[in-house]
């Protein structure tokens, strides 16, 4: 190869080390506005459903509290202590003596010791029928002073109870506490009734039997003057021994 050769080949290598080594073109970033702005609208309309999402989660979540508190039982309960008073009321009126609240046993009181007083019964039957009236009369007041007792001894249960039952509806949380609270009001206020009731009853009965037994002390005493009168007989003065 000649020296112009040599040159030749020199300098197709330079060249193509040349363009080996040239620097690669700069990449320059090309921004979009409108693709950027649409992307945070799209950002914020998610995020504002995840909001929406959440409060939807709280409420629903407060509502089944609210659910809960409504139907909570009331914590206190006074039924066993009213079912207690009106068992002690009920079982004076059912110990009631001699003559008790049974209409047949009434009747049949009024036919034959009330019954007018006759001339075919002797006097010892006449004192034994006063002695009968007059013990009725004493076991009806016994029985309305024992009611009258037992009624005036509720009455602290009562107090208690009232008490107890206003402070649990004042600090109910839902519908159903409140409710209960206002039904066992109601109940104590029956109870309270029945007492009531009972004590008029039972004084009622005490004073009939004693009007009946006056009345038919009365009766008796104009048929014992009858038969005095009737034997003839007028008063003898008579000397007697006093002292012996």
């Amino acid at each position: 190869m000649t020296r112009f050769g040599n040159l030749l080949v020199a300098s197709v290598v330079v060249v193509a080390m040349a363009q080996s080594i040239r620097p690669a073109p700069a990449q320059w970033v090309v921004f979009d506005p409108n693709n950027y702005t649409q992307n945070v609208l799209t950002a914020a309309r998610e995020l504002q459903q995840i909001n929406n999402q959440i409060t939807s989660l709280q409420n629903e979540a407060q509502m089944l509290i609210n659910q809960a508190k409504n139907l909570a039982s009331l914590p206190y309960s006074s039924l066993q202590q009213l079912e207690q008073s009106i068992q002690r009321t009920q079982q004076l009126l059912a110990q009631a003596q001699r003559v008790t609240y049974d209409v047949q046993q009434i009747d049949r009181a009024f036919s034959t010791t009330y019954a007018p007083a006759s001339a075919n019964v002797s006097d010892q039957a006449l004192v034994s029928i006063a002695q009968t009236r007059w013990q009725n009369a004493v076991a009806g007041l016994q029985d309305a002073m024992r009611l009258q007792a037992t009624v005036a001894g509720n009455l602290n249960t009562n107090r208690a109870q009232m008490s107890a039952l206003v402070t649990a509806s004042q600090g109910a949380t839902g519908a159903l506490q409140v409710s209960q609270a206002g039904n066992q009001l109601l109940a104590l206020q029956s109870q309270q009734l029945a007492d009531l009731v009972a004590a008029v009853v039972v004084q009622g009965r005490a004073q009939n039997l004693e009007s009946a037994q006056r009345t038919a002390a009365q009766d008796q005493a104009r048929e014992q003057l009858r038969r005095f009168l009737a034997q003839g007989k007028s008063y003898q003065p008579t000397t007697v021994q006093m002292f012996h």
